[in-house]
């Protein structure tokens, strides 16, 4: 393979010489496959980026485009350095300084955070949290307590599968469930909320109909018989219930605690350095 890329890579560098605008060359080896200027492009380079058992034809396309992009990015850094005043390199210069300090410190601070923030949110907690801030958890969605199932045109016992269906019964739910892996589409858990979307995405019912919750929906199609039951709905800005945002809850209070950690972090840190006198402010 060694000895394909070098055979490879110096042909397309002989044939690539005036797209590179080549002014050194070098005749003295075979490493360089490429040279913009003073920069070298050489073959270790370019057979970093090959994978395991890449086929000849394939390993050509990927050597082609690798130079050709390496090429062009040093034609553009170049005539970049050769365009812009000292000022905006020192800007630039400031930037790239900033950003590797704000790298280096929030690096640290994940650290830290991983290693000594409590995770561990107990239902209470989030309960507390709910109460204080319920006003603040309004709805954009519409949201059903349903049930809904669906039957093949072929079902056997089609009308006593109805029948548990529309009973509020546990011992015909648990009926149900026991059939469950005969059924396409199902879902018996009208104790949860469950998105409007989410739920339309399966059942060709309309949006009125499933939000008039006094109504047992059936629907009928060339493959077998849709059965809905909307046990309760919540409609746009009704607060929405604890159990259907109890993640988004969650993840707060553990944003909280991360700002309350970083916080004290800091303030240690001033403490310590005070303390040792490696921070003086005058």
């Amino acid at each position: 393979m060694r000895k394909f890329i070098i055979f490879f890579v110096a042909l397309l560098f002989f044939y690539s010489c005036e797209y590179l605008n080549v002014k050194e060359k070098e005749t003295t080896t075979l490493d360089i496959v490429a040279i913009v200027d003073a920069e070298k492009l050489f073959i270790e380079d370019v057979s970093r980026i090959l994978p395991l058992n890449l086929s000849k034809e394939d390993s050509i396309v990927l050597v082609r485009g690798y130079i050709n992009d390496w090429a062009i990015k040093q034609l553009l850094l170049k005539n970049a350095e050769s365009n812009v005043t000292l000022e905006e390199v020192k800007n630039i210069d400031e930037l790239v300084q900033d950003y590797k300090e704000s790298l280096l410190i929030n690096s640290y601070k994940e650290s830290l955070i991983k290693q000594q923030l409590d995770t561990v949110v107990v239902e209470e907690e989030i309960a507390d949290f709910y109460e204080a801030n319920k006003e603040n958890f309004k709805l954009n969605e519409e949201l059903l307590k349903i049930k809904f199932l669906y039957l093949a045109e072929a079902t056997i016992n089609k009308n006593e599968l109805i029948k548990l269906f529309k009973s509020d019964k546990i011992e015909d739910l648990e009926a149900l469930e026991k059939q469950k892996l005969s059924f396409k589409t199902y879902h018996f858990n009208d104790s949860v909320w469950s998105s409007l979307d989410n739920v339309m995405l399966k059942l060709p019912f309309s949006k009125e109909y499933l939000l008039n919750k006094t109504k047992l929906l059936q629907k009928q199609d060339s493959l077998g018989l849709y059965l809905a039951k909307v046990n309760s709905v919540l409609f746009r800005n009704d607060i929405a219930p604890v159990g259907y945002i109890k993640p988004t809850i969650k993840q707060m209070i553990l944003h909280r605690r991360k700002i309350e950690l970083i916080r004290d972090i800091e303030k240690i840190l001033v403490q310590d350095a005070t303390k040792n006198n490696n921070l003086k402010i005058y």
